[in-house]
């Protein structure tokens, strides 16, 4: 079965709202003084987490199962098989990230390299982020339901409102690394510019995979999994714990609303 072009379309939009949301968020650069982004970064970070924690639930897994369910597959096996697979994908590359930290960090400052270690991390995670998007919509178009559709769109704008503080928490250590501001801006805008590059990617490629669409949709979860327990988390509780809980606590309530209202 063909993509129609209104699909394709609607994942072009949507991915493209979420790359919107990360230069906005980069932008903030340009509104706040450095020992102000220290007062709500940690807000930012573990309100990022919470969205999320949220997408990965309701618009991801439990898609997943129903998508298991009407393909005659085992749901629990798929999303299990798959929601592992994407935890060791992003564990794979994590080890990576660190063996290269650890054999270049002589001479340079270790700052640094966590600063652009973390940006690259943040940047590999919004591949999958890009496909999920493009997954959900090509979805309700091969099914043709309207409830596929908001759904695809409330993930879409989750996505995109992570995307906002997960901007500017990128272009906020390039700029205490002595970054200009517009640099750092750019940086923290490219950083999202994978995701409608892998999201129209995928909608292109869903006809011939949607077979596996359970496996890949819950291979993001879990990818989104690890990056918020291993990243996101733990940078927001780095400068205020109960300031990151509490992000972390509004994030998942914004994104577990908007999920069930669109739907």
């Amino acid at each position: 079965m063909n993509i129609e072009l209104p699909v394709l379309c609607g994942a072009a939009l949507g991915t493209g709202f979420t790359f919107f949301m990360t230069v906005l968020g980069s932008g903030i650069i340009f509104c706040f003084k450095g020992k102000m982004l220290e007062k709500v970064q940690s807000i930012c970070m573990g309100f990022a987490g919470g969205v999320m924690m949220a997408a990965l639930v309701w618009s991801l897994l439990i898609p997943a199962v129903e998508e298991a369910k009407q393909q005659g597959q085992v749901p629990w096996m798929v999303t299990t098989l798959g929601f592992f697979a994407g935890g060791l994908l992003i564990y794979g590359l994590d080890l990576l990230l660190t063996k290269a930290r650890y054999e270049q960090s002589e001479g340079e400052s270790p700052l640094k390299k966590e600063t652009l270690l973390f940006v690259l991390a943040v940047t590999l995670h919004n591949i999958p982020e890009g496909m999920a998007v493009g997954m959900a919509f090509a979805m309700a178009g091969m099914d043709g339901g309207h409830i596929l559709y908001a759904q695809a769109i409330a993930l879409a704008v989750g996505i995109g409102i992570q995307n906002l503080p997960e901007g500017a928490a990128i272009a906020f250590p390039l700029k205490k690394e002595g970054f200009s501001s517009g640099k750092a801006f750019l940086i923290g805008s490219l950083s999202g510019i994978v995701e409608p590059i892998f999201g129209v990617l995928t909608v292109l490629a869903a006809s011939r995979l949607r077979n596996f669409m359970p496996v890949l949709l819950s291979l993001a979860a879990g990818a989104m999994f690890y990056v918020v327990v291993e990243e996101l988390i733990p940078e927001a509780a780095k400068s205020s714990q109960k300031k990151g809980t509490c992000g972390l606590f509004i994030g998942f309530v914004i994104m577990m609303i908007l999920d069930v209202t669109l739907s």
